[in-house]
């Protein structure tokens, strides 16, 4: 490994990153694993903490990734194409944003790079608006403040897939030193907040801000709605604020503590909207000016999170409340725009769409409608692909369990918190112009369609090898019972077909009677971790409606007591 260390080291052309490592004893853990493997393409792009080294996100790494970028497309024939470049807030963001522009514009490409920090759709838009042949985002999402990412989007605005991936870390390996691949300034000189602003950026963020207002019914709110709202130190506190407005809600009040972009992330060290107290000050604040709603984005703002007035006061629903309800409504709603989700004889038909490890229940609504529905692997580069090989369709909503919504894919083909926002707004100010609410919708979609209570944890093994060995066992030894319900175990990885994956799948019989249990194991893509998502569903025996609220309350109480049985059951399966 000597020989590797200097090789990186007299390659790397940053010289704090260049003394880090030479700091570094040569025999010790920590230089181990900043050379143990190269960072690859996983679920969302590149994404490591921030250290010198290949496997980590660093000056060096970006120029070697973006160089191999370039290649890529070069030899697919894209040479002096037009390549988007943004980033968010983070530690590092604008220098790694720099550096890849530079190294795409002296490859020759018409570089369009944000001067400023953004939301990750507003890359994914600028993509397909320009019909760019690629697009890059120097983003973490909502990991850690320690931690930055290299997400790619290829022509059409989707993120990479395979075989592309692969092909692309295949030209990273063979781009060289860092320090020898050639860079290009941006106009103006080489800091780029001094750069000279691109006109076309003012325009796409305007072109963006436009679409994202005009979800769901085009412009006017449906009603009067008070908003709560936070960013969590991220950069979609002002564009939802203003996307917002121009779809007719002003009323909108802000956590200051966390509203301004803040790299640090100091009131939430996890700054994911599903962490244990990230939510905290906005559920305060939602309860201190007697909001509508609660809205929560992570600090990219490409997911975003609902919270409500419940009978027990402010909570955030889960993914996989929010991902159905909103499919629904946008089944019995027009569509992005004016264009509506009705079949007919001229038009594709409307398609929905989440992952193998969401909630069963936007099937069972996507059935009742008539629409077409497709399950996929985990992350939007599948989802939005959804019904690339459906003859006839078109996808017109898409979600995943951890937050992310999909409400425009003709616009942003990625998930997008800040149209998500404004869409959830207008469900929610319609409900309310008719006298309901969002708990009463959830209500009436547990008693037509079946009570369903899931819960997600993860483990996270010393080593990738543990993770591995511990996948095996799970295979060898897969159990037949889960909450004391019978299930098969089948194999994604022996499918042959758009769902094969390292994951098992353990289900309760379709054709069994009582209550329907699964659980869902997989290694992270993005992080050492093996996730377990579980579901149990109390299917309605009786004509929809029949349940009055003392009956389903008793069997949220039901679910939720074999819900706890079967993560029970999941946590023994995954302890070494």
């Amino acid at each position: 490994m000597a020989h590797e260390v200097a090789e990186w080291i007299a390659g790397d052309p940053d010289p704090r990153d260049r003394a880090a490592l030479r700091s570094l004893p040569t025999d010790g853990p920590e230089l181990a694993a900043r050379f143990a493997a190269p960072l690859a393409f996983g679920t969302a792009g590149l994404r490591g903490p921030l250290r010198a080294g290949p496997a980590g996100m660093n000056t060096a790494v970006v120029l070697r990734a973006t160089a191999g970028l370039a290649s890529y497309l070069r030899r697919r024939g894209e040479s002096r194409a037009r390549v988007v470049v943004g980033c968010d807030a983070r530690h590092g963001s604008a220098v790694f944003a720099r550096a890849a522009a530079e190294v795409l514009a002296a490859a020759g490409f018409d570089v369009v790079a944000f001067p400023e920090p953004l939301p990750t759709p507003v890359t994914a838009f600028a993509v397909r608006a320009l019909d760019a042949a690629a697009g890059v985002q120097i983003t973490a999402s909502h990991n850690p403040a320690g931690d930055n990412g290299y997400k790619v989007y290829l022509r059409g605005g989707a993120q990479l897939v395979p075989p592309a991936d692969r092909a692309i870390e295949e030209a990273i390996a063979a781009a060289g030193p860092a320090a020898g691949i050639a860079r290009t300034p941006l106009p103006g000189n080489t800091d780029r907040g001094s750069a000279e602003p691109d006109r076309r950026c003012a325009a796409l963020v305007e072109s963006y801000l436009q679409r994202a207002s005009r979800v769901l019914g085009g412009a006017g709110a449906a009603g009067p709605l008070r908003i709560a709202l936070t960013p969590v130190h991220g950069v979609g506190g002002a564009p939802a604020v203003e996307a917002l407005r121009r779809a007719g809600f002003a009323d909108v009040h802000v956590v200051d503590e966390q509203f301004a972009p803040d790299p640090d992330f100091p009131t939430a060290p996890r700054p994911n909207p599903e962490e244990p107290g990230v939510t905290d000050r906005l559920l305060a604040l939602a309860r201190r000016v007697d909001a509508d709603v609660a809205i929560a984005l992570d600090p990219d703002a490409d997911r975003c999170a609902l919270g409500v007035p419940d009978r027990d006061g402010w909570r955030m629903l889960r993914g996989d409340e929010t991902g159905p309800l909103l499919g629904e409504h946008i089944l019995r709603t027009p569509g992005p725009g004016a264009e509506s989700t009705a079949p007919s004889t001229t038009a594709p038909e409307p398609l929905v769409a989440t992952t193998v490890v969401s909630s069963t229940l936007l099937g069972r609504i996507a059935a009742a409608h008539g629409t077409r529905y497709r399950t996929t692997l985990t992350g939007f580069k599948w989802l939005v692909r959804a019904a690339d090989d459906v003859p006839g369709a078109r996808l017109v909503y898409a979600y995943e369990e951890a937050i992310g919504m999909c409400v425009d894919p003709e616009a942003v083909a990625d998930k997008d918190g800040i149209s998500a926002a404004v869409a959830l707004c207008r469900m929610a100010a319609r409900l309310r112009a008719g006298g309901r609410s969002i708990p009463g919708e959830l209500d009436r979609l547990a008693r037509e369609f079946g009570v369903h209570a899931g819960r997600q944890f993860s483990v996270r093994p010393d080593t990738a090898d543990d993770a591995v060995r511990l996948m095996r066992r799970l295979r060898r030894n897969a159990p037949f019972r889960l909450g004391g319900v019978a299930v098969d175990c089948e194999d994604l990885a022996r499918r042959d077909d758009a769902l094969r994956t390292d994951a098992l799948v353990l289900a309760s019989p379709d054709d069994a009677s009582g209550p329907a249990v699964r659980l869902v194991i997989r290694p992270s893509g993005t992080e050492p971790t093996v996730k377990a998502y579980a579901e149990v569903a109390f299917l309605p025996a009786a004509e929809p409606g029949a349940l009055d609220m003392e009956a389903l309350a008793a069997r949220r109480a039901d679910a939720d007591v074999l819900l706890r049985g079967v993560a029970d059951d999941a946590r023994r399966l995954l302890t070494p």
